[in-house]
Formats: C-alpha cells, structure tokens, sequence
C-alpha cells in the first residue's frame, strides 16, 4: 500500500513538474537591440525582423524630448548588445539612462550630414529631426544595417538582404515627396509648425520655414509675447494658409497663432515625432512620410 501511494505521489510530482516546464516561457538567446525611439525601433525591426529581441522604449504617440522610462526599462538597457538612439539631443527626458548604459551603442546622428538649426533659441545648435528628410535615413540604414549583422547569431546574408530592400523603399519615398513638393506654387512653399522639426525636409525639398510657434528645437520650450508677435508678422508677410500642428503637441499655441494673426489659417495635424499605434494613421515611418506629405502639399496647395 505504501508503495502504490509512493508511486501514485511520484507521479503527480513528474505530472506537475512537466505541467510547469510547459507552462514557463521557453528562453529566447537571440540578441537584444534597445531602440530609443519608435521611429527608430521600426526601421531596426525592418532590417533585422526575428534575428533579434527589438525593444523600443518611446511608446506611440509619446514626444522623444520629454518621455521617461521606469526603472526596469533603464535596467534593460545595460543588457543590450546594440543600443540604437537618435542622439543630437533628442531624447532630452532618457540622456542621463543612456550616458550610464554599458553597451554597445549605435548614434544615429553620427551617421547622417547633420544641418545646425537657422533660426529661433536654439541657432547654430545641431537639428535632430534628420528623419524628415528620407536621403538620410539612407545614410542610416547604410551605417546601420551592417552593426546589425555584426551581432552573434544574427545570419549576416538575411539582414544584407532586409537592408537592401528597405534601402529601395526609401528611395521611392523620396521619388515620391519630391514630386509632390515640386508640384507647390513658388509663392505657397512656406511652413509654419508647433516647433522647428522640418528643417531637414525643407532644405530636401526646397520649402522655405516661415517660423515657429515655439521657437527653439525642442517642445519643452515655451514662447513669448515677442515671438508669437514675430510669427504673426511672419504670417502676415507670407500669407500662408495652413499652419501644422505636431501629433505629440498640443495645437492650443498653434490655435491661438491663427486667431492671432486675423486671417483664415488652417490648421493641420501631422505626425513628426513618434509614430502611432497600429490603428493610427503613422504606424510606420514610411506611412508616417506618406500621409505628412500629402497633408502639407494639399495645406500649402491654391
């Protein structure tokens, strides 16, 4: 009898350990990429896919100067293989979590022809918005994609392969904007936005900024009575039509611009700083570019 109930009891114990082994999570050895922001965090996913763990801390929607990471997340970053940010003074709430991450680290910034912004507080200093401008996410993706295919384990071939293909994609995406922008009366290519985010896209394209509601390069800023007054004129001279407010920006300071100003100023939204969630309308840079583009050309079209 003791022995049937030895038995019965071991059993049980094999049953409840193999129920527990299939239960737990099996561990994935691949390496880990940390990517700051989402923009970034989508482009890594299209040139490596499932060779590695991506982990993207800048949720949708979020704004890259001010988002914060918990405690786990700042952890996560000292186990990375790659950590991939935009660098160039971007990510201004996440610097000091990066500064102290012992990994191996990928500045994007590093990678591009970085323009200086030409006006407004923050003169003369590095622009990092460089994504505006499709050219240079080339440059990105060149300077990326082999990183990416130094990690162990990762098949070098497959990510030469995804690199190469997203390569052609941004070269479509400028054939595209190009035309599209061409296609804007000399006298209308003008830009009037939250903050200074398109410098890069207008000296791609062509397009002259007008101005800034806030007037520095980052969103954390604020302006004055003097530089709203500044903008007003600006509008007034030009006479834009549309003013473009930024998806991760209230658009109450955009807003009050155009009652200000005491003309008929639209006032378009646009996605410039974070994608949007699958559901949303930006979920991927490249369909972020698509639909900003169309959106300016038929604000700053006659």
């Amino acid at each position: 009898m003791r022995s049937i109930r030895f038995l019965a009891s071991a059993a049980l114990a094999l049953g409840a350990a193999s129920m527990l082994t299939a239960c737990s999570s099996p561990v994935d050895d691949r390496p880990l990429v940390v990517v700051s922001t989402n923009i970034l965090g989508d482009v890594v996913d299209e040139l490596v896919g499932g060779e590695v763990r991506v982990v993207t801390l800048m949720k949708p929607n979020a704004d890259p100067h001010s988002f914060e990471i918990s405690a786990q997340e700042a952890a996560t970053l000292r186990d990375a293989d790659l950590l991939v940010s935009n660098g160039l003074g971007l990510e201004e709430g996440l610097q000091q979590h990066l500064d102290a991450a012992d990994a191996p680290a990928f500045v994007a910034g590093d990678a591009i022809d970085v323009l200086d912004y030409a006006e407004g507080d923050a003169s003369g200093t590095p622009d990092p918005h460089f994504w505006t401008d499709p050219t240079r996410m080339i440059d990105l993706v060149d300077a990326l994609g082999p990183r990416l295919a130094a990690l162990d384990g990762v098949d070098p071939d497959a990510v030469a392969q995804s690199t190469s293909a997203y390569r052609e994609e941004l070269e479509t995406l400028d054939a595209e904007m190009s035309d599209a922008f061409a296609a804007i009366p000399a006298e209308n290519r003008a830009l009037v936005t939250n903050h200074h985010v398109f410098g890069y896209l207008a000296d791609r394209y062509d397009l002259t900024i007008v101005g800034a509601v806030i007037p520095g390069g980052t969103t954390l800023a604020a302006p004055s009575a003097s530089d709203l007054a500044d903008l007003v004129e600006a509008v007034d001279e030009t006479g834009v039509t549309a003013v473009f407010a930024e998806s991760s920006s209230p658009d109450r300071l955009v807003r009050a611009l155009a009652d200000e100003a005491d003309v008929h100023v639209d006032v378009i939204e646009l996605f410039t700083e974070s994608l949007t969630d699958d559901d949303g309308d930006a979920p991927d840079y490249l369909t972020m570019m698509r639909v900003n583009t169309e959106r300016i050309t038929t604000g700053l079209s006659p």
